[in-house]
C-alpha cells in the first residue's frame, strides 16, 4: 500500500512540474518578444527542449534502477530529423527553411521531440529488481524432459572422462614400471661391466 502511495505522489508532482512548465514558458515566450529574433528563436529552442526533457522525466517516474541502453532506431527516427528540422528553421542557408520558417509550430514540437528524445534514446525508464527465489524455480520446472536429459548426458560425460583419466593413469604406470625395469637392468650390465 505504501509503495502505491508513493507513487500516486511521484504522478501528482511529475503532472504539477510539466503543468508549472507549461506557464513558466509562456512568460519565455513573452520575453522572446522583446529581444531581437535571432536571440528569441534560441531561447525558444532551449525552452522547448528543456520542456521536452520534462516530459521524459514526468512520464518515466517509478521506482528501481534506471535502464541503460543504447537505441540506433530512436537516434535515427526522432533526434536526428528533430534537430535537421530546428537547425533548417533557424538556418536560412538550410533546405527546407523557407517552407519550416512560415510553420512556428513546427519547430515547437521538434524541440519538444529532440528534448524527449535525447534521454531516451539512452535511457528506457525504471525497472524493478525482483529478488529471485530458488526453490520457486525448482517446483516451477517441469521433471523429465530435454533439462533432465542434458543433465544426464553431462553426468555421463563426466563419468567417462573420470574413466578415461583414471585408465591413462593405470597405463602410464605399466609403462613407468617397464621404463624403470630397463633402467635397472642398463644399471646392471654397467655395475657388472666395471
Amino acid at each position: 500500500m505504501k509503495k502505491e502511495s508513493r507513487e500516486k505522489l511521484n504522478l501528482f508532482f511529475s503532472s504539477f512540474l510539466v503543468i508549472g512548465f507549461i506557464i513558466c514558458t509562456y512568460f519565455f515566450m513573452t520575453l522572446t518578444s522583446k529581444v531581437s529574433a535571432g536571440v528569441g528563436n534560441l531561447i525558444s529552442v532551449v525552452v522547448f527542449i528543456l520542456f521536452g526533457l520534462i516530459v521524459f522525466y514526468a512520464t518515466r517516474v517509478g521506482e528501481g534502477v534506471p535502464v541503460k541502453r543504447f537505441s540506433p532506431i530512436v537516434l535515427c527516427v526522432l533526434d536526428i530529423p528533430a534537430l535537421f528540422i530546428i537547425i533548417a528553421t533557424l538556418a536560412p542557408a538550410f533546405p527546407l527553411h523557407n517552407a519550416l520558417a512560415t510553420q512556428p509550430t513546427v519547430m515547437t514540437f521538434a524541440c519538444v521531440a529532440l528534448g524527449y528524445g535525447i534521454p531516451y534514446t539512452f535511457l528506457s525508464g525504471f525497472e524493478i529488481k525482483e529478488e529471485i527465489d530458488e526453490e520457486a524455480i525448482k517446483e516451477a520446472m517441469v521433471e523429465g524432459g530435454l533439462a533432465q536429459e542434458l543433465a544426464q548426458l553431462e553426468e555421463a560425460e563426466t563419468e567417462e572422462t573420470v574413466e578415461a583419466v583414471e585408465i591413462n593413469d593405470e597405463v602410464a604406470t605399466d609403462e613407468d614400471v617397464a621404463e624403470l625395469s630397463a633402467l635397472d637392468g642398463a644399471e646392471d650390465v654397467a655395475t657388472d661391466a666395471e
